[in-house]
């Protein structure tokens, strides 16, 4: 039973973009054996556009390139690159280009989309289109969105005017022994199926072999990781995208010189104790025990 996937960012062909100007490329899916993780890279044109509609599963997303609008009841919103947010289960929404380049983000879906369920989205009728506006993170009525630069992840750098621009305290900066995270999406944000969240290793930065209960994914954007999945090693780069399973054993390591970083999403969102089962502790155990 295959517990894992890698794809190359080179081998993945991109879509032709529909009749509206909008294209995804699927990375993650139900046909990869995954049951919680949808997880795909999208593209709208500047006058594409995706109408009104509704899932019945959790969203959230992280713009990677150019610009986007995205229209919800209370309001229509420009998104810029390094701009994340959640959509809630049932919450209508469209999506509309901008700017004079495409925009590109990548999305999370949890649980999965089911194919024979009209992939679980519903067209609903449409939404005011009105002039955009920026998201503003400490504006209360954008509690579901958020904005990330890369200078959030130097923890030298962790001064109150960076803390203003996260979301909430939970969003500031977890630091371990070379390895940094910048939550993005948990439920603080209101996710309640998954998590998005960004990761940087030092050039020394090494997470040992273990697993999780949920499952993950890895959209590598810098630098060179080497990585094990249930024992097949991997040399990866930006562009390229991993995925576990749960019980899927897996570890990371810094190849390069300078950071690595990704960005990760978990579904369902870890559970508040054992989220981690570390091949060493086991390891250790059984030392202990033999001697």
């Amino acid at each position: 039973m295959t517990r894992h996937l890698v794809r190359r960012a080179a081998d993945v062909p991109e879509p032709p973009y529909d009749e509206l100007g909008h294209r995804r490329r699927e990375l993650v899916g139900e046909g990869d054996g995954s049951v919680h993780t949808g997880f795909g890279l999208c593209e709208m044109r500047p006058d594409g556009r995706v109408g009104a509609h509704v899932h019945s599963y959790e969203e959230s997303f992280h713009v990677l390139e150019g610009a986007v609008i995205l229209d919800l009841p209370e309001g229509s919103y420009l998104l810029v690159v390094g701009d994340y947010g959640l959509l809630p289960t049932g919450v209508p929404h469209a999506w509309r280009g901008a700017g004079n380049t495409v925009g590109r983000w990548a999305d999370m879906l949890a649980p999965v989309p089911r194919a024979r369920y009209g992939h679980d989205t519903q067209a609903v009728p449409p939404l005011p289109a009105r002039d955009p506006v920026r998201i503003d993170v400490r504006d209360p009525r954008t509690r579901s969105f958020g904005h990330f630069e890369p200078a959030q992840m130097d923890p030298g750098k962790q001064a109150q005017d960076l803390l203003a621009v996260s979301a909430s305290m939970r969003t500031a900066l977890l630091v371990y022994s070379g390895i940094t995270v910048k939550m993005m999406v948990d439920g603080d944000l209101g996710a309640v199926a998954s998590t998005m969240f960004m990761v940087q290793y030092a050039p020394d930065g090494v997470a040992g072999t273990h697993d999780h209960p949920f499952e993950e994914t890895y959209l590598f954007l810098e630098g060179v990781a080497d990585a094990t999945f249930d024992g097949e090693r991997y040399r990866l780069g930006p562009g390229d995208l991993a995925w576990a399973g749960a019980g899927c054993v897996h570890g990371f390591a810094n190849a390069g010189e300078g950071p690595l970083r990704w960005l990760e999403t978990q579904a369902p969102q870890p559970p508040p104790r054992h989220s981690y089962r570390f091949t060493r502790d086991w390891e250790y155990l059984r030392e202990a025990l033999g001697s």
